[in-house]
């Protein structure tokens, strides 16, 4: 379902997509600023972007120099229109312009100091160093023709450059994320300084907006949602139900059995609130539980959760239960939900999401779908919730995955010791990361330092990039055992490990909350990770991040109180033998472990 605003309006920049994790980031960015933007394939014409005040090349996960790379229309860079080039699109304008591009002896992912060179438009008011955030291997190495090099990292001699007479620049950073010191000044001033765009887009106020659009998009037809308790969810429900009125829309929470402790009763008393009559509670744990046995695979657990979804939704629509006529799915689907799995023409798939498996992509091409929240981002959505009245404790509340505990109970298929490395040990674990706008799937770094250590995080960050055989960095925070003698075992999904993680994470739910550090963290997954003793063959990994909308997260220190306390909680657990904290950003590593 599309939610654009009126057609008439035509963007005045569009963003070119390369397949970037960030793509919709970008445009989302510049609309945040106050200019409506949005998304075209990378190759879209040149002729048919002549109206367009400028024009953005997004990142993507491609090599320019190898075979079958997203490309662009050369002839955008004779138009006279101000373009902007970020991360790949940096390395496309290089490529195509007559620079050099090579691959770099390291990548560098996350955070990283950029020194302004010189003076320019684009850095107007973000002169001299700052924190960028970056996610790349690649690297221009020698500028076109008629550029000039604005900047640079240690690592990246040319992070940043510009033709001022022609108007095309090239960042290897992302402005567009959070993590970017002055990324919003930079874009403002490509924006208004160098594009010339004037003000014409509000993001908010955005609720007539959606409620008409999904009236247009029901038409007679009755809405019914599966809905998680989350913001997402309990957000697009509460449009519906504006939009279309109490006897056209109704909500079922599937209890799968991989929720967290009191989740039930908590959705309960959400939905309750909002109206009598619309919600009621369907048991499916021992289905969901009985498809996942000795499921090992990330990937594989993901698209059986969601097949599982689907069947269970198809079977309870069809017995007629909950709504008479003909009806269509309503989805809490936010932007990062599609990106991940990728969404965006040329996206790398780093994992799939339960909304887009592919029992939910037969209902999208059957129209079957409306998915008010599609195009907007957490903190957008938290924001329209605040629109339409929603409790704070419901709109604060951290995300948490539709698979559930699924994926945070790593599996592992063999016994293997953690093997000694300079900095530290690799744990034979695997999780998924984001690389370059790549998924990876590779061992953990267990550091040396202790969780407290001065510049960890940095350190962390450092070796990620120097080694190109991990994606993860944690910190042993207290054991029962030393490093050494810790090893995998084999584990699968099981009831007995679903309970451990649960308790862990109910520990550790309280005692965030009763301290106020939920507060200072956008989300804090717990994850149980098949690595211990034979008597203790389980350990907890603690993940305290913050973010802004998912897309890209810094990992939080833990105060040494909370986490001594929650290590001496943990540790008195049954099975439990370790506590590690998790120090890695995003990029490299997902927020969640798969």
């Amino acid at each position: 379902m599309s939610l654009s605003p009126d057609p008439s309006i035509r963007p005045q920049v569009v963003v070119l997509d390369t397949g970037g994790q960030y793509c919709h980031l970008i445009a989302r960015k510049v609309r945040e600023l106050g200019v409506y933007s949005e998304i075209r394939p990378s190759e879209t014409p040149a002729a048919q972007l002549s109206h367009a005040r400028g024009i953005i090349i997004s990142g993507g996960p491609a090599s320019v120099y190898e075979p079958g790379a997203p490309q662009v229309d050369p002839a955008i860079f004779e138009l006279g229109i101000p373009v902007l080039g970020l991360c790949y699109g940096h390395q496309t304008i290089a490529w195509h312009l007559g620079g050099q591009v090579e691959r770099g002896e390291k990548g560098e992912y996350g955070l990283a100091w950029l020194e302004t060179l010189q003076q320019d438009a684009l850095f107007e008011g973000a002169e001299g160093r700052q924190q960028i955030w970056m996610s790349h291997r690649d690297s221009v190495t020698r500028v076109p023709p008629g550029f000039a090099v604005l900047g640079s990292t240690e690592t990246c001699a040319v992070a940043a450059m510009g033709d001022a007479a022609r108007r095309i620049y090239g960042l290897q950073f992302h402005p567009e994320v959070v993590h970017t010191a002055n990324g919003k000044r930079i874009l403002a001033n490509f924006l208004f300084r160098i594009c010339g765009c004037q003000p014409d887009w509000s993001p908010r106020e955005q609720s007539a907006r959606i409620q008409e659009e999904i009236r247009r998009v029901a038409g007679t037809r009755n809405v019914f949602f599966f809905v998680s308790g989350g913001v997402d969810s309990t957000v697009a429900f509460t449009l519906c139900l504006r939009a279309l009125g109490p006897e056209r829309v109704r909500a079922l929470y599937v209890d799968t059995g991989l929720m967290r402790a009191g989740e039930t009763e908590f959705v309960r008393n959400v939905f309750e609130s909002l109206g009598r009559g619309v919600f009621a509670v369907e048991d499916a744990s021992e289905r969901f539980l009985a498809a996942l046995e000795g499921v090992r695979d990330p990937e594989q657990k993901r698209r059986i959760i969601g097949e599982m979804f689907v069947d269970v939704q198809e079977q309870i629509l069809a017995s007629g239960h909950y709504l008479e006529g003909e009806w269509i799915l309503g989805q809490g689907t936010i932007y990062p939900d599609t990106i991940e799995s990728g969404g965006t023409a040329k996206a790398d798939v780093i994992k799939t999401h339960h909304n887009r498996v592919s029992g939910i992509q037969r209902l999208i091409a059957e129209n079957r779908i409306v998915e008010p929240l599609h195009s907007l981002y957490k903190d957008e959505v938290r924001e329209l919730g605040r629109e339409l009245g929603l409790p704070e404790e419901l709109l604060e509340r951290h995300p948490f995955p539709g698979p559930g505990l699924a994926i945070r109970c790593l599996c592992e298929d063999s016994a293997r010791p953690v093997e000694r490395l300079p900095g530290g040990w690799l744990a034979p674990l695997h999780s998924v990361g984001v690389q370059g706008d790549s998924r990876s799937y590779r061992p953990v770094l267990i550091v040396d330092d202790a969780p407290d250590a001065p510049g960890l995080h940095e350190k962390a960050a450092e070796l990620i990039n120097r080694n190109a055989a991990i994606n993860r960095a944690i910190a042993l925070a207290a054991s029962h055992a030393p490093i050494a003698s810790l090893q995998t075992s084999p584990a699968a999904l099981c009831r007995t490990r679903l309970e451990r993680l649960r308790r862990a994470d109910a520990i550790v739910r309280e005692a965030v909350h009763r301290t106020g550090f939920d507060r200072e963290v956008w989300q804090f997954p717990v994850i149980l990770v098949p690595l211990g003793t034979p008597e203790r063959p389980d350990s907890i990994v603690l993940r305290p991040v913050h973010s802004v909308d998912g897309m890209t997260a810094r990992a939080v220190p833990l105060p040494p109180a909370l986490r001594g306390e929650l290590c001496g909680r943990l540790l008195a657990e049954d099975g439990i033998c370790a506590v590690f904290v998790d120090l890695t950003h995003k990029p490299p590593g997902t927020i969640e472990w798969e």
